[in-house]
């Protein structure tokens, strides 16, 4: 008689699921415009109140001897003789119906304002992003692959000027040399190629120095790992490695910076649009400051608060595409 032993069950393999990548990447996603409508909300509702602050916009747009009659007109006629509370609640309304409003000073809508000025505000940023990449990225590798020397401190030490010199003061002091001095570029104005360059260039310096510095970072660290040392080993050249092996590793946080720098191009060009009296919506901004045009006001700083939103949230989910890691994590 023969004994047979029944062999226990092999252990089953648990291997890593892959249909929960689709519902976290939702959860995610989901989650991420949640807090961007958050934001969005809390920026309109900090404008609607704050802007109300700065005094009644009915002083600025009536002569000084006009009567009080006239004023309390005018008032009854704008709306602004209503309970705050129903002001702000026509505000959300309005902001869920993409309608801003009327503005005080213009008697148009804001959306049609800010539509006529947005272009000019776009081609600015557009260019001084160009600038940026033309002269971020040679340099931020330059400097790495130079590391620790001379040529690296000169790069480090202009970073270093570009990241703490005020946006005004370059625009003021590129204004005095290139239209003072050389007569080379128009000081303001807008329309050409000509003056494009100097609120560009203005626009792009902070922007230069914080992508150089990063991608430098970054690709010292890329180039003390194991697979560049192996590359060098098979021969390839200092800038073929960096360039073929370095920078594909080194590119991710530099993506993300450069995505984040559009949204404080779009944002910084309040600024570098006053010095050079660029027609944008920064610009528009300070002019309805300026002149207590509250539903100018709202809509110019709720736009600048959206694209910093929207520029942060695609970088966001670009990262968690571009990292599987970073999507598995969360």
């Amino acid at each position: 008689m023969s004994l047979t032993l029944d062999k226990p069950p092999a252990p089953a393999v648990s291997r890593p699921s892959r249909s929960g990548g689709g519902p976290r990447l939702l959860r995610m996603v989901l989650h991420r415009l949640g807090t961007a409508l958050l934001v969005l909300f809390c920026t309109a509702t900090v404008a609607f109140f704050l802007v109300r602050l700065s005094g009644d916009p009915v002083k600025i747009i009536l002569p000084p001897d006009a009567t009080a009659e006239q004023e309390s007109t005018l008032r009854a006629s704008l709306g602004l003789d209503r309970p705050l509370l129903n002001q702000y609640l026509d505000f959300l309304w309005g902001i869920c119906r993409f309608d801003f409003g009327d503005s005080l000073i213009y008697n148009q809508p804001v959306s049609e304002i800010l539509l006529d000025r947005l272009p000019a505000t776009i081609e600015l940023a557009a260019a001084a992003l160009v600038v940026t990449l033309v002269i971020a990225i040679p340099a931020g590798i330059f400097a790495a692959m130079r590391r620790g020397r001379g040529s690296d401190h000169t790069v480090m030490t202009g970073v270093l000027i570009g990241q703490s010199t005020p946006p005004f003061w370059v625009g003021i002091l590129l204004i005095l040399v290139f239209a003072v001095w050389l007569h080379a570029l128009p000081a303001s104005g807008y329309g050409t190629f000509a003056h494009l360059v100097l609120p560009a260039v203005t626009l792009a310096v902070y922007s230069v120095a914080a992508v150089a510095r990063l991608l430098r970072s970054s690709l010292i660290d890329v180039l003390s790992s194991d697979h560049i040392r192996t590359a060098r080993a098979k021969g390839f050249g200092p800038l073929k490695v960096v360039l073929t092996h370095g920078m594909r590793n080194a590119s991710l946080p530099v993506v993300t910076v450069i995505g984040l720098e559009v949204g404080n191009l779009l944002g910084g060009a309040i600024l570098t649009e006053r010095v050079f009296s660029w027609p944008g919506v920064g610009q528009l901004t300070v002019e309805a400051i300026s002149n207590r045009d509250f539903p100018l006001v709202q809509a110019t700083v709720l736009f600048f608060a959206a694209t910093f939103v929207v520029v942060n949230l695609l970088v966001d989910l670009s990262y968690s595409f571009l990292d599987p890691r970073v999507r598995t994590s969360r």
